[in-house]
């Protein structure tokens, strides 16, 4: 048994290493990402409502976070989750919809195998943030605990 849980267990991601991609790329990438969603007629008006006219500043910050994803380097010191399990606009579908963008801005600026490492990473981000933000277990409804 013990094996079996041990075999099943994601291997842990390793540091991308890729002489095309560093913070400076990185930050491209982010960019373009950024401009494709701020121009997406459902998730545009959602990260403007957001995020205002402090673009630079989400840019940026972004850009710690990918390349710490992806460099696993440390750069980035911020707390998605909490974040983003405030955005109450945010349906369990707009998931879909960032994905979409985030694997077409990256097929369009990466190789093949850079841009499969950034989607298999995004999935699973994408997958963490919908559980925190969308699972709930069901309450019992007489409040008392079963056996």
């Amino acid at each position: 048994m013990r094996d079996e849980l041990l075999t099943s267990r994601p291997k842990p991601e390793r540091a991308l290493a890729h002489p095309e991609v560093d913070r400076e790329f990185i930050g491209r990438l982010v960019r373009e990402f950024y401009r494709r969603i701020r121009a997406d007629t459902r998730l545009g008006p959602i990260f403007a409502g957001v995020i205002g006219d402090h673009w630079e500043p989400h840019l940026e910050k972004m850009t710690d976070f990918w390349s710490a994803v992806m460099f696993k380097d440390g750069s980035y010191s911020g707390r998605p989750v909490p974040a983003h399990v405030r955005l109450k606009q945010v349906r369990e579908e707009d998931f879909d919809i960032w994905l979409a963008l985030f694997r077409k801005t990256t097929a369009d600026m990466c190789t093949p195998e850079v841009a499969a490492a950034f989607m298999e990473r995004a999935e699973r981000i994408a997958q963490s943030l919908k559980l925190a933000m969308f699972f709930r277990l069901p309450q019992n409804p007489t409040g008392t605990h079963g056996g």
